[in-house]
């Protein structure tokens, strides 16, 4: 069989022109409709039949990823019992390119009924779904791309760049960043890349650290960590409380292996490993991965602005949670 690869070309092309001639619909009513979106304090709840449905849940999936309470309804179960997920401080955005399908048109009255907001994403300004909505986003007439000019393609390219349009720009009025994201993107491999120290480590702010003082024994120094999380490091800090060293495990299980019981007269001063490498809590997880494969070492010292311990993040937190260096 041999396809026609010119033809393929072409179908991108046409959907990539499409979408470039939508950029008009970003307008006041864009705006009337993102200020809705942004200020709505219950769910946006995104429908739509047929293909447009199915850009609609995509647009439903990326609002709720990015800051925006989120979901689907599918116009033929809302009324065989699902519009009892509406509640009268939603918003509802219909997708639908003639605006005149009868399961949008009963989906509109029940809406109305229910005295709830309708955003409408379509081709025809003048259609039912336009005359009763509260803002109209019209994409205009246009031609599908495939063989028949009857498939959704083009116009069902144009309802999803127009869906994310006014996802992100209600995301970034929001002020969403890499930290908001990872919490909705926990379990994915994204989440994992973008998530910070602070959310991966295992101390939480507040918590007590191990720390020490360079003049302070090792006597002292177990007996004042004895009862403190510390993995495998303890912190060294100065009279200010800066980080200035980090003594771990296999340090004082050298020492004690080669002194004896005199390794608990020792200062820890003497012990310490001086200028060690460390972390600031909002830098990436996988930075201290980085770290960790490039020196060696299992213990990293997080510390805030002011070079003051703030956690420690051990290697073990970052296999658990996945983060390829």
């Amino acid at each position: 069989m041999k396809f026609d690869l010119d033809y393929a070309k072409k179908v991108i092309e046409l959907e990539a022109e499409a979408i470039k001639a939508v950029k008009p619909v970003v307008n006041g009513s864009f705006a009337e409709a993102a200020e809705m979106i942004y200020n709505c304090s219950g769910s946006v709840i995104v429908s739509g039949i047929g293909k447009a449905g199915t850009i609609g849940q995509k647009i439903s999936a990326t609002l709720a990823s990015t800051g925006t309470p989120s979901h689907f309804l599918h116009p033929t179960e809302a009324i065989h019992g699902d519009l009892g997920r509406l509640r009268k401080n939603d918003i509802v955005m219909v997708l639908s390119y003639g605006g005149e399908t009868d399961e949008v048109i009963r989906l509109i009255n029940l809406v109305k009924q229910l005295e709830i907001k309708l955003i409408a994403i379509t081709s025809d300004g003048d259609s039912t779904l336009s005359k009763y909505s509260d803002v109209v986003l019209c994409m205009g007439k246009m031609s599908e791309a495939c063989p028949l000019g009857i498939a959704p393609s083009v116009s069902t390219a144009c309802m999803l760049a127009i869906g994310d349009a006014l996802a992100f720009t209600v995301m970034k009025a929001r002020n969403f960043s890499v930290e908001d994201y990872v919490r909705f993107h926990p379990g994915g491999s994204l989440g994992a890349k973008l998530m910070t120290v602070e959310q991966s480590m295992m101390f939480k702010p507040g918590e007590k650290l191990p720390l020490v003082k360079p003049a302070d024994t090792i006597k002292q120094l177990l007996e004042e960590t004895e009862d403190v999380k510390r993995h495998g490091a303890v912190m060294v800090v100065d009279e200010d409380g800066k980080l200035t060293g980090i003594i771990t495990d296999a340090d004082i299980r050298r020492l004690l292996t080669k002194h004896k019981q005199d390794a608990f007269d020792f200062k820890v001063s003497d012990v310490m490993t001086s200028g060690c490498k460390k972390i600031r809590l909002d830098a990436l997880a996988a930075e201290a991965t980085a770290i960790f494969h490039k020196y060696r070492i299992d213990e990293l010292p997080v510390v805030d602005a002011d070079n003051k311990p703030v956690g420690l993040i051990d290697v073990q937190d970052i296999v658990t949670i996945k983060v390829v260096g």
